[in-house]
């Protein structure tokens, strides 16, 4: 089986997590945490960055660091996994949903303004499968409207917006190191700011508030929260930084051998890299359109006989029980791609000949 994205891990993890017990610094406390915090920050060009446990909490804390909750609204997309949609309710908040582009799959900026009601207090654009929203736009709009921007870059870490780190353009930009991220640490998330006082309030917040007085006890004058990554997990992301540019550089060249290879397969709409983007391709997806031989399932059930994982686009959460009473505009591109979307395996460690299979099957797919 060609799996849809596996980890990689080739560098210094086994050295780092070994020093990690060997120095009984397995907890929530120790120096990987802050390195790694330091590391990341200075990596993708970011004043602060907190970790977490995963990248929702990463995003529950952002949402708590900016006070929105009880009564709040936040705008945020449909077609995406739950986990951001699901922090907006846990907070207490209500999430209202935007259509997408049908072109980049994010957040479609020209369609937010008409959601916005006194009761908005943020906007959480959610860059899927590694190309950014048009954050030009949306901090636009936010600026204009005095709202808060939380980008969910869980799924983009690498890709760049005008040059500059996708996740760092907005107030907080949150990302996870689940085992199919781009890095890993299992599971782990962070927390980016270029706001010194928001930093330091996601680092108290999430270390459940406390402050140790001179005897050594702890004092805590409002609720926190634990949203502490381990020193032991800390240590793999340390590691994994490491290597994010030949990570990168990886992703990108399957990127443009799958589209050399599917370019010309009809019925087939490939991803596409806006001119001030550059797309990091964390899954490599498609959109199988009507004119194609098959449709999305058929194709998906067809590369499962030849070994080939895939996975549809994510179901809208507009669709889903606990959210089809909540607020949105028109959902026509969210609906369509979620039908037609498709992610192709994407692991760094995919090799040459397994996307020729690939692209092989799509090409010949009713044969």
């Amino acid at each position: 089986m060609i799996p849809l994205c596996v980890p990689e891990i080739k560098g210094n993890e086994w050295k780092y997590i070994k020093d990690c017990l060997d120095t009984n610094w397995v907890s929530s406390v120790g120096p990987y945490v802050d390195k790694f915090e330091n590391d990341f920050a200075g990596y993708i060009g970011s004043k602060k960055a907190v970790v977490t446990m995963n990248g929702t909490a990463a995003i529950e804390l952002a949402l708590r660091t900016l006070g929105i909750g009880e009564g709040d609204q936040v705008i945020v997309s449909s077609l995406t996994f739950i986990s951001p949609v699901n922090t907006i309710k846990y907070v207490g908040a209500e999430p209202v949903f935007v259509d997408v582009c049908r072109d980049t799959w994010v957040m479609d900026a020209d369609k937010i303004e008409e959601l916005i009601t006194p009761s908005t207090k943020a906007i959480l654009p959610v860059h899927i499968y590694g190309h950014p929203a048009d954050m030009d736009k949306i901090m636009k709009i936010a600026n204009k409207h005095n709202l808060y921007v939380i980008e969910d870059a869980t799924e983009s870490l690498g890709s760049l917006y005008n040059g500059k780190a996708v996740g760092t353009t907005a107030h907080i930009g949150c990302y996870s190191f689940n085992g199919n991220k781009l890095i890993t640490t299992g599971a782990g998330g962070m927390l980016v700011t270029n706001n010194e006082e928001l930093g330091k309030r996601a680092k108290y917040l999430s270390t459940q508030t406390k402050t140790v007085l001179e005897n050594g006890a702890f004092y805590h004058k409002e609720i926190g929260y634990n949203f502490r990554m381990p020193n032991i997990v800390a240590a793999m992301g340390c590691a994994q930084l490491e290597c994010i540019d030949e990570y990168i550089e990886i992703k990108r060249k399957n990127a443009k051998l799958y589209n050399k290879l599917l370019k010309d397969v009809k019925g087939v709409t490939l991803p596409v890299e806006k001119e001030n983007v550059k797309n990091v391709n964390w899954l490599y997806s498609a959109v199988i359109e009507d004119d194609y031989p098959l449709t999305r399932d058929e194709l998906i059930f067809k590369l499962k006989q030849y070994g080939i994982q895939s996975r549809p686009f994510f179901m809208p959460i507009h669709h889903m029980p606990p959210y089809r009473e909540c607020r949105h505009g028109d959902m026509s591109k969210t609906d369509e791609l979620a039908r037609k979307g498709i992610n192709l395996p994407s692991s760094i460690g995919l090799k040459e000949e397994e996307i020729e299979k690939i692209c092989r099957v799509l090409s010949n797919a009713t044969r």
